[in-house]
């Protein structure tokens, strides 16, 4: 037996996951626009919902908005019809058949519009940067073929890119079928365009499977950078070039543990956010790059890129569409590499020292 449950709720123009602009604040400075930006705990603010990782759902949408400006998703456009004349609404219709968290709802309107750049993505911007923005993120389809050959068919049937006006306040938001970028980006060279192959990385890392609250970000950051990494170096300077990220990465996590203290609880790669603490508060480079760091040391130690690509691909297919902790993904990766591990492979790995001890890692992998 299934029950629907009906609830009627409005939200407030100052919810914290909306803002909204006036036309002063866009490129073309004629009509407002509004996005959403629901990471980490702001989808709350804009319906009732379960705010949490844990927690998963499919949805379909239906949003009426004037006919002059285009609504986006983080889902596949279904329809488009005019609706309720009186108000000069037209009604768009969404479907999203995978199962995300709630923190990936995004929502999108304005005067937008959209340029193919491959056979399963569009990028869309106001009028006056969609040539520029066609041209920056031309090499979508190469990264997206290459991402599948390192973890899996894509399952989200399109992959969009949308540049946002400049008040987007990060470098881009995974937003599953429409990633969210800045306008900063278009160099005019594509050298910015690791970003889009990062974006590109959540949809598997992060967006298939999730972690299951912010104490376990690491599983989506740190694996998103890991394989973002890979992306770059097979279309373009080989493991010289990750190798040579991997040092970048060192330095910026340095930066990050000067910057919050050695000692800091949130320099932790698992920490403890279970008292008041708003897991914004939280964000640093420290998922990022010490979750890459843990992940390129334990590539080095299984016997290098050969060896560990196998495990990547297992792992998103033993745990997609589910949210998960890091004790299951250690479970996963010894039960994998069982082998190994009854040799002795991974004796002196100090998995405490890596996860729950503040500052640097207890080791520097070789870069």
């Amino acid at each position: 037996m299934s029950v629907d449950v009906c609830i009627e709720y409005e939200t407030s123009s100052n919810a914290s996951a909306l803002q909204w602009l006036s036309p002063e604040q866009t490129t073309g400075k004629k009509h407002p626009y509004l996005f959403s930006q629901c990471q980490a705990i702001h989808a709350r603010s804009m319906m009732p919902c379960q705010d949490t990782p844990a927690v998963k759902f499919t949805y379909t949408a239906q949003i009426a908005a004037p006919p002059e400006l285009t609504v986006l998703m983080s889902a596949v456009r279904q329809t488009e019809t005019e609706w309720d004349d009186t108000r000069n609404l037209r009604l768009t219709t969404f479907k999203q058949k995978v199962p995300i968290p709630s923190y990936l709802l995004a929502l999108v309107v304005g005067d937008v519009v959209s340029r193919r750049i491959g056979p399963r993505s569009h990028v869309w911007s106001e009028h006056e940067l969609i040539n520029a923005a066609a041209s920056e993120f031309s090499q979508t389809e190469n990264m997206l073929s290459t991402a599948e050959d390192l973890l899996g068919p894509y399952q989200w049937d399109i992959y969009d890119l949308l540049v946002l006006p400049p008040s987007f306040p990060y470098g881009g938001m995974e937003n599953p079928c429409l990633t969210f970028v800045t306008p900063t980006l278009l160099a005019g060279d594509k050298s910015l365009a690791d970003v889009v192959s990062h974006e590109i990385s959540h949809s598997w890392t992060g967006n298939l499977v999730t972690n299951t609250n912010p104490e376990h970000f690491w599983l989506n950051e740190g694996h998103t950078v890991f394989v973002e990494r890979k992306i770059s170096a097979r279309l373009n300077g080989g493991e010289a070039l990750r190798h040579f990220k991997f040092i970048g990465g060192w330095k910026d996590l340095q930066n990050a543990v000067n910057v919050l203290g050695k000692t800091s609880p949130l320099t932790h790669l698992t920490p403890d956010l279970s008292g008041p603490i708003d897991p914004d508060d939280a964000f640093s480079a420290i998922p990022y790059e010490k979750g890459a760091c843990l992940l390129f040391y334990l590539e080095q130690k299984v016997g290098g890129p050969a060896e560990f690509e196998p495990f990547l691909k297992a792992y998103i297919h033993k745990f997609s569409r589910q949210s998960i902790t890091t004790e299951q993904w250690k479970y996963f990766f010894l039960t994998y590499f069982s082998e190994k591990e009854r040799l002795g492979v991974f004796d002196d790995v100090e998995w405490n020292k890596w996860f729950t001890s503040p500052g640097m890692p207890p080791i520097k992998p070789n870069d």
